[in-house]
């Protein structure tokens, strides 16, 4: 069975793949275009050989990997699409996630990427500040401590980019700016980077 270190150090060719739960399947909407960028829609084999025997999607691709039972053989799938499309959300979830991939996972106080990254509320709630996209940010946890319960102005900190709700269409743009550690080659026509993917 592959290490979780291996899977994710390096671009992995079918025949490298040996285990069935190191062989996940990419999930692409009937448009052909993955269902989420980042984190990366990915299926377990389990769950694209139950949902291709009960006809809800389509095999685009294969693994060498093969399973079996008394009465049959078959490669595991290595791309997906679903038979149905399914519309994605307007407005996406207010959550911690979404929130720093809306932010591009940087602080915006001080422009650090990663980090120890916490949300700011901007307005202080003891200001009356809600808990809202367009008042919460993202802040590593110096600058947090630096703002403390004051605004932006009180603690003379300026913020790089105003918050704001951003759409489904937005998240996934910048969920694209972070491709994974591992990419199976045959995903590699169906997912579109900011970044070169490493061979």
């Amino acid at each position: 069975m592959l290490t979780t270190e291996l899977i994710e150090t390096k671009f992995l060719t079918a025949r490298e793949l040996v285990s069935p739960e190191a062989c996940p399947a990419l999930v692409l909407n009937a448009d052909f275009t993955p269902l989420s960028y980042y984190p990366l829609s990915l299926w377990s084999w389990q769950t694209a050989v139950k949902a291709a025997f009960l006809e809800r999607v389509d095999i685009i691709a294969e693994y060498d990997r093969e399973i079996a039972s008394p009465s049959m053989r078959m490669k595991l799938p290595s791309v997906i699409a679903l038979r149905q499309y399914v519309r994605p959300a307007s407005h996406p979830a207010f959550t911690r996630f979404n929130l720093f991939l809306r932010d591009r996972f940087t602080c915006q106080y001080c422009s650090v990427p990663g980090g120890e990254l916490t949300f700011d509320h901007v307005i202080p709630r003891a200001y009356g500040g809600r808990t809202t996209w367009e008042n919460v940010t993202t802040a590593c946890a110096p600058c947090n401590l630096k703002k403390g319960g004051r605004t932006p102005a009180e603690a003379h900190m300026q913020l790089i980019s105003r918050p704001e709700q951003p759409s489904t269409h937005q998240l996934q743009a910048n969920g694209r700016a972070f491709p994974p550690h591992y990419c199976h080659e045959t995903w590699r026509d169906y997912l579109y980077w900011d970044v070169e993917l490493q061979a």
